[in-house]
């Protein structure tokens, strides 16, 4: 071997064949914007099924006090406030806008899961709200999820709840930790 082949060998970096490159991580905008594209989904099939399935149809027991029982609420939570349907839209609206925004910079994987829930959930109720009524936001939500003990809900009610609950967990504990650490 020449001088000259021997320093290029000796210049040559060896790769260490153990190394292992990180994983990337999804940026949390996008894993929001994933999670709520999956809940938004979830909803609209489910209540296209309900409709599909339930109209005209006596309610149908699943198990303990669960039954499929086709509801449509033009109001708010628990069938509260009905009419008010276009007030609830618009807020809805802005809390879809806010998440998206804040989503840009949460640097917790659980903060944009729930974020991602709760503006799915949030998509899937307006989405009823302005497609399924004769005017814009003149629409109801369709509920088919009826324990008879609880308010009719559906997929985005459930996927609101669960991510607005994550959010005080992680607010009360795993920010908090997060902070200290």
């Amino acid at each position: 071997m020449t001088d000259d082949a021997a320093a290029e060998v000796l210049s040559t970096p060896q790769l260490e064949p153990t190394e292992t490159q990180p994983r990337r991580r999804l940026p949390s905008s996008a894993l929001t914007a994933l999670i709520a594209a999956i809940m938004v989904a979830a909803d609209q099939l489910t209540k296209h099924w309900a409709l599909n399935e339930l109209t005209g149809r006596e309610p149908i027991h699943v198990i303990w006090t669960l039954q499929w029982n086709l509801a449509r609420n033009s109001g708010m939570a628990f069938s509260q406030a009905q009419g008010i349907g276009p007030l609830i839209g618009v807020a809805a609206l802005f809390v879809i806008v806010w998440l998206a925004w804040t989503s840009r910079v949460l640097t917790s994987r659980v903060a944009s899961v729930a974020a991602g829930l709760i503006a799915g959930g949030a998509i899937g109720n307006l989405a009823d709200r302005v497609f399924r009524g004769d005017r814009i936001l003149h629409g109801a939500v369709v509920d088919f999820i009826d324990f008879q003990w609880f308010p009719i809900f559906n997929v985005a009610d459930m996927a609101i709840d669960i991510g607005g609950a994550i959010f005080v967990l992680w607010t009360l504990f795993g920010h908090r930790r997060a902070r200290t650490a």
